[in-house]
């Protein structure tokens, strides 16, 4: 078969398309994702690199077809189905409404999955031991850290007035996130103030409202809508003053106050390695379901002193890294 170059829609890189399988000249990664080219790089880089580490360096031994919903999972389905339709030879689905999008669109092609929610109870896969079907990946421990999340805002603030939880409208996982929220508040006496957002406009009517509240500071729920318009919301927080704690440690790097979740590093390169094994024979049912343990808790010092705060050594103490 003669080998035919086009560009994909990241960056340029090159890959080559199927006829059949037995007549490849290389392997067809298609990689679904709902944020963004660049929200998406955190676990992207690492997910390269233990790839190349297998064995399948992207662009020579492996070509990658990349899809990005840009925080609108509602569009995923229909990207999935496109890859489907290119006859990939894996599936890599970067989050649990990307992964439900890909084990809708296909039962036979192989998926290698990250998951916010317990996968055995999405469908994924039989059990976390044995996912006996067509997919595996990692479990990571993300949407059930806002009881965590809110303690660390207590700490900061040890006589708050009211905390706003800001939660992503276009997520499935919000009621839940709202209600663990609500009773962590109701818990300690603690006025919360939820809003749902899931446009830019909406992000910047939230801001306001906040403002006329006065809020003390702001937690964010999780959701790939966030990650993709992190800069806008760390630039406001810093713009009304409000310190705010993030999903991510990326926010944090960008200036903003803090943030606490599990290693996207980590979880980025078993995907990779797990997408190796696939490709050299293994098969999804028989690699067991990984679960992401490391939890990061990163502090920005300079945003802090920007805002006139004080981080407490105790939580200092407990941070994996301070950004000075």
């Amino acid at each position: 078969m003669k080998r035919r170059e086009f560009i994909t829609a990241l960056g340029g890189a090159a890959a080559w398309p199927l006829v059949a399988r037995a007549q490849q000249r290389v392997p067809v990664i298609g990689y679904l994702s709902g944020r963004s080219p660049d929200a998406e790089a955190p676990i992207r880089v690492p997910f390269l690199k233990a790839l190349g580490e297998s064995g399948f360096a992207a662009g020579r031994d492996v070509a990658i077809e990349y899809r990005f919903a840009g925080g609108q999972d509602e569009r995923l389905p229909g990207l999935a189905a496109e890859l489907v339709g290119q006859q990939v030879t894996i599936l890599v689905a970067t989050a649990w409404p990307s992964a439900m999008a890909a084990r809708a669109a296909t039962a036979t092609i192989p998926i290698v999955f990250t998951s916010g929610l317990d996968p055995v109870q999405l469908g994924l896969v039989a059990s976390f031991n044995r996912p006996g079907g067509n997919a595996t990946g990692v479990f990571v421990v993300g949407s059930e850290l806002g009881p965590k999340r809110f303690e660390l805002v207590r700490e900061l603030l040890p006589k708050p007035g009211t905390i706003a939880f800001v939660a992503n409208a276009n997520s499935t996982g919000t009621p839940l996130q709202i209600r663990e929220m609500q009773a962590a508040a109701q818990a300690v006496g603690q006025s919360l103030l939820v809003l749902s957002v899931g446009t830019e406009e909406q992000v910047d009517k939230a801001f306001s409202a906040m403002a006329e509240r006065k809020v003390a500071a702001i937690i964010y729920g999780t959701g790939q809508f966030f990650q993709v318009v992190s800069d806008r919301l760390v630039a406001l927080a810093a713009r009304y003053r409000i310190p705010a704690l993030y999903e991510w440690r990326e926010f944090v790097t960008a200036g903003g106050l803090m943030s606490y979740n599990t290693d996207r590093n980590e979880f980025g390169r078993v995907a990779g390695t797990y997408a190796g094994r696939i490709l050299k024979g293994d098969t999804p049912a028989d690699l067991p379901v990984v679960q992401s343990v490391r939890f990061e808790l990163v502090v920005n010092l300079k945003t802090a002193k920007d805002l006139g705060l004080e981080i407490p050594p105790t939580l200092l103490a407990r941070a994996d890294e301070v950004i000075e």
